[in-house]
């Protein structure tokens, strides 16, 4: 796996993932620009994602949802608000009701990915979460958030190797 750090910081309400990839940096923006190539690693394993809508510009909307293996199934919802390919993205992120529209009774998070080259090849991707107040750090982070993450993007290796 490529997962190099995840480091968390209560008191500031952030997490940070950082992550490396064998692959260019304009490949790996494709994992988040093309919905069904996010589709493929979004989710953890055990939680596939389906991406409904896909706009990724400045107000755009992401709607999505993850199926269990008991079949229940979450949705979720991005409000994009920064994109410079193929180096960097900027969403609120949160849940959502099955039409996608977002649920006020639970957190959301603003997360900014930033793609940079790494010397002799490859593409460091940093993964920044900054969440509304400790409570709803605390809280995502016990329903398995940084777990989820890990083995999310634990799935992009294959991908990217897949081509």
């Amino acid at each position: 796996m490529s997962l190099i750090e995840v480091d968390k910081d209560v008191a500031a309400g952030t997490m940070t993932v950082v992550a490396e990839f064998d692959a260019p940096v304009e490949r790996v923006w494709r994992l988040w620009e093309d919905p069904r190539q996010l589709e493929k690693w979004w989710g953890p394993p055990t939680y596939p994602a389906t991406v409904v809508s896909h706009d990724l510009t400045p107000g755009g909307k992401v709607h999505y949802f993850m199926t269990g293996p008991e079949g229940d199934q979450p949705h979720g919802w991005w409000r994009v608000i920064a994109v410079d390919p193929p180096q960097r993205l900027e969403f609120e992120d949160g849940f959502a009701d099955e039409s996608g529209n977002p649920l006020p009774d639970m957190p959301t998070m603003v997360i900014v990915v930033t793609l940079t080259a790494r010397q002799g090849g490859g593409t460091r991707m940093v993964t920044a979460t900054t969440f509304p107040s400790t409570e709803a750090m605390e809280s995502l982070l016990a329903m398995g958030m940084e777990e989820g993450m890990a083995a999310a993007m634990g799935q992009i290796d294959g991908l990217l190797a897949a081509g």
